[in-house]
């Protein structure tokens, strides 16, 4: 029998009593469920207790594996270590000097890429003198841009010459002219003038074979007249010919064929100067 059952048969024993007062009774009463609401709210309190220990107890679990691992883990670490060997002055010695490098290669990098960006940037303004001391020409005629880090200018055969001939017409010439005044206020370039031809056999006079002639011999005529003319200095040229194997379009139409032949005009890269800037590093 627990406490507060027994207070409930003393309570009911006293109000069977003849000598217990109805006032005794009531706070009896009151006393009875003031200790059963206790009792209530202690096994509450206990229940809650008994599911906090659950969770206790599995962190606890979880808790004790993870240190369980971390041991395994220390211990095959520390064996690892055990094997390692320990490297000698001369290789940490070698280490730096390899660090040290990396940091001039990268020092070196960004120097060429100076010199690239400042390339560019010297490319993009010939361009811009190219194209205004020309004009407003179709680009079909002419086309000036920047490729593969060198400026290209491309003229049309119909412009140039007459079909199959190698003679330059009088509107050629005013546009040589102009090319030739930018390029001349640039004596440290060199360049290149290439004749190209679409695939169709060249049928001509007995003094050319065939394409491979006529584009020699278109792009000897334009440095000709550079020189002669206009005062180009020779030394700073170079003639060749592509023949018909170096299209920049497909010799199906007509269209593909007029884009085909053309003479290109090729501003060379100045390589001594990247030359000298290799100097320094190769002596380090």
């Amino acid at each position: 029998m627990n406490f507060p059952t027994f207070i409930f048969v003393v309570v009911l024993s006293f109000a069977g009593s003849a000598c217990v007062s109805s006032k005794k009774y009531k706070s009896l009463s009151k006393e009875y469920e003031t200790l059963n609401s206790r009792q209530t709210s202690l096994q509450t309190e206990l229940t809650q207790c008994n599911t906090d220990k659950s969770k206790l107890m599995g962190q606890q679990q979880a808790l004790s594996e993870q240190v369980t691992f971390l041991k395994e883990n220390n211990t095959q670490a520390l064996s690892q270590l055990e094997n390692m060997s320990v490297i000698s002055k001369q290789q940490a010695e070698s280490i730096q000097k390899s660090m040290e490098n990396i940091g001039v290669k990268d020092a070196y990098i960004q120097t060429l890429q100076q010199q690239m960006a400042k390339k560019d940037s010297l490319n993009m303004a010939l361009v811009m003198n190219l194209k205004g001391a020309i004009g407003n020409l179709a680009d079909e005629d002419i086309n000036i841009k920047v490729d593969k880090g060198v400026v290209i200018i491309d003229i049309s055969d119909k412009m140039l010459f007459k079909s199959g001939s190698y003679d330059i017409t009088d509107r050629a010439k005013e546009v040589l002219s102009k090319v030739a005044k930018v390029l001349k206020n640039q004596p440290d370039i060199q360049f290149m003038v290439e004749g190209h031809t679409d695939n169709v056999p060249y049928k001509g006079n007995k003094i050319l074979t065939d394409n491979w002639d006529l584009s020699v011999k278109r792009a000897t005529t334009v440095v000709r007249l550079l020189q002669n003319e206009y005062g180009m200095d020779p030394k700073k040229m170079l003639a060749a010919g592509r023949s018909e194997y170096n299209p920049v379009s497909e010799n199906t139409s007509a269209e593909g064929k007029a884009l085909n032949r053309r003479t290109r005009i090729v501003i060379l890269p100045e390589l001594d100067q990247f030359f000298k800037l290799l100097e320094p590093q190769q002596k380090t």
